[in-house]
């Protein structure tokens, strides 16, 4: 949420379309048309005094009215590559719900991927599990690493995710979705992805994801989700196209699977020249414009 955040007034914005501008202008989504939930990331800390990229919990008051007036759904996700979020009472939970609480909550997502050590995860997901039993209507969800193994070994998710999946398991914790980074698989072997042309094939190695983490960990495909990160990755040699987009989107749709999301949409732009390689304000491809694979996902996905 920070990339392009108004410093004056705390408004989420995105500078896809040229120059810095909010999500919402005067009540209404300046978002494309049809494009109507958002993912915003990352808080962090421990719940209840949470931050946001080392600001207070003011995003919050700054924009949840605006995405509401603007119909705009979102979910809350924690975590992530450079931060961790931890909770250690249910009545912290309680308060970090209650803060983002509104008619378009959809709900929350854990993204675990820092090493967290068992002990940690295992208190969050009895707190998750407290927090499902009192509010039934929202959505909880996990994101986490995952191979795309094409090898027969069905090699899945790396030790933060088993950590999580052992941690839901001693907890009895149901209703929950995978939403599995399809992304930075590494070298292009079998053992990392499906490999096509000597380079991992972005899309087919998705779909490969889905279908081990179903076999491996028996979580049905309706409860499966799926991230890419569009354009050049963070492992430069893996990279993810409006090509990949079709596909993912077209197994998504006939797997019947619980969600697709990508990262980011501040990535989601041509890159100025002089830029190139990975980058957290463009997708690193070219002949691809603004909102590009937003537009691509939103058609597919219909």
């Amino acid at each position: 949420v920070s990339v392009a955040l108004a410093s004056d007034s705390g408004a989420i914005s995105t500078a896809v379309a040229g120059a810095p501008t909010p999500i919402v202008v005067n009540g209404r989504s300046t978002l494309p048309s049809g494009v109507t939930a958002l993912t915003l990331a990352f808080a962090t800390g421990e719940c209840g005094t949470e931050t946001w990229d080392g600001m207070a919990r003011q995003l919050a008051t700054a924009n949840l009215p605006g995405l509401v007036q603007a119909g705009i759904d979102y979910i809350i996700s924690t975590g992530g590559e450079a931060g961790v979020f931890t909770c250690t009472t249910d009545a912290g939970m309680e308060a970090f719900i209650a803060r983002y609480v509104s008619p378009r909550l959809i709900g929350f997502d854990f993204d675990i991927e820092r090493g967290q050590s068992a002990e940690i995860v295992a208190s969050l997901v009895r707190r998750i599990k407290a927090a499902k039993e009192r509010h039934p209507e929202l959505r909880f969800s996990f994101t986490l690493a995952t191979w795309g193994a094409s090898d027969g070994s069905l090699a899945s998710l790396n030790d933060d995710g088993q950590r999580v999946m052992q941690a839901i398991r001693a907890a009895g914790l149901t209703d929950y979705y995978i939403n599995l980074m399809v992304m930075d698989y590494g070298e292009a072997i079998p053992r990392n992805c499906v490999v096509a042309s000597a380079v991992c094939d972005m899309g087919q190695s998705a779909i490969q994801a889905a279908r081990n983490l179903n076999s491996r960990f028996g979580v049905p495909m309706s409860r499966i989700e799926l991230t890419p990160m569009i354009g050049v990755n963070d492992v430069v040699a893996n990279v993810f196209t409006l090509e990949d987009a079709q596909v993912l989107a077209r197994f998504a749709r006939e797997s019947v699977l619980g969600g697709v999301h990508f990262w980011s949409l501040d990535r989601d732009a041509p890159c100025p020249a002089g830029v190139s390689g990975v980058s957290s304000t463009c997708s690193g491809l070219t002949g691809v414009p603004g909102f590009g694979f937003t537009t691509a996902f939103r058609d597919a996905l219909r």
